[in-house]
């Protein structure tokens, strides 16, 4: 049971849906949600103070202070319209390093898409994968086309039958004991992974849970996996797909791509991981 969400707020135009959906998660769940907005202070250099004088940074954090006003009157505003128990949190520091921080101490933490169109503050393209590995809770991506609607009623789950999707389907047993229906999906299962039927013992577990999952597995040889499951999430009108993040090394996803990466990037419905 989720019992207290955290959410990242900032002046983004992507900030208002995101915190839509955990207004919406918190009135489903009667849970504490925390609005954190981190009041980034950039670091400037003392050849610049020295050139332009303190007035620098004192603009700078006057212009941070403004933007944590801004978006505590809409989450205020928001909150009290929705009913539901809130906290507002305005912090500075680096936004990864807040971020982490406040998220080991609540059951879930919702955070946004990176919209390559957008231009990014410090640390904004890190912080889903810091999160998702150092924070050691569920992380709930919105995405940044902004259309979510009746999140959890169909899941899919990406099954691998590695140590962080079990983990993720765990973490996703308040959304999946609730859902209408559930499809576990096994894309290339590997021997040694799974069991005689990739999928199965996943759904009994499931099934012990009261949920109904219906489990399929495909092989393919030049489709991504992670186009893939974009492809039948979209073709199931999955509304929030459940996965383990970074099964092998982030920096190998780096360099040599991976599901997380590409579902990150191209994601567009909710996407709850776990590592």
């Amino acid at each position: 049971m989720l019992k207290d969400i955290l959410v990242h707020v900032d002046t983004g135009k992507h900030a208002p849906a995101r915190l839509a959906v955990g207004l919406e998660l918190a009135a489903r769940f009667d849970a504490h949600l925390i609005g954190l907005h981190v009041k980034h202070h950039p670091h400037v250099p003392q050849f610049i103070l020295s050139q332009l004088g303190p007035e620098v940074v004192q603009a700078q954090r006057a212009y941070a202070d403004e933007a944590a006003e801004e978006a505590r009157r809409m989450f205020e505003k928001q909150a009290k319209a929705a009913g539901v128990k809130y906290e507002w949190r305005a912090v500075g520091g680096h936004l990864v390093d807040v971020m982490c921080l406040n998220a080991k101490y609540v059951d879930l933490v919702i955070a946004g898409q990176v919209d390559p169109e957008l231009e990014a503050v410090e640390g904004e393209n890190e912080l889903i994968d810091h999160l998702v590995l150092d924070a050691g809770r569920p992380v709930l991506v919105t995405p940044y086309i902004d259309n979510v609607k009746n999140l959890g009623s169909n899941i899919m789950v990406a099954w691998n039958g590695g140590r962080e999707a079990t983990r993720a389907v765990a973490d996703a047993m308040p959304f999946l004991t609730r859902a209408n229906k559930v499809h576990v999906l096994s894309v290339n299962p590997a021997n040694g992974e799974h069991g005689d039927v990739p999928g199965a013992d996943i759904s009994l577990h499931l099934a012990r849970h009261g949920v109904k999952a219906d489990a399929q597995h495909v092989t393919v040889d030049n489709v991504d996996p992670g186009n893939l499951l974009l492809s039948r999430a979209a073709d199931e009108n999955v509304d929030l797909i459940v996965m383990g993040a970074y099964g092998r090394s982030r920096l190998r996803e780096l360099v040599l791509g991976g599901v997380t990466r590409h579902i990150l990037r191209h994601m567009t419905v909710p996407v709850l991981m776990s590592h």
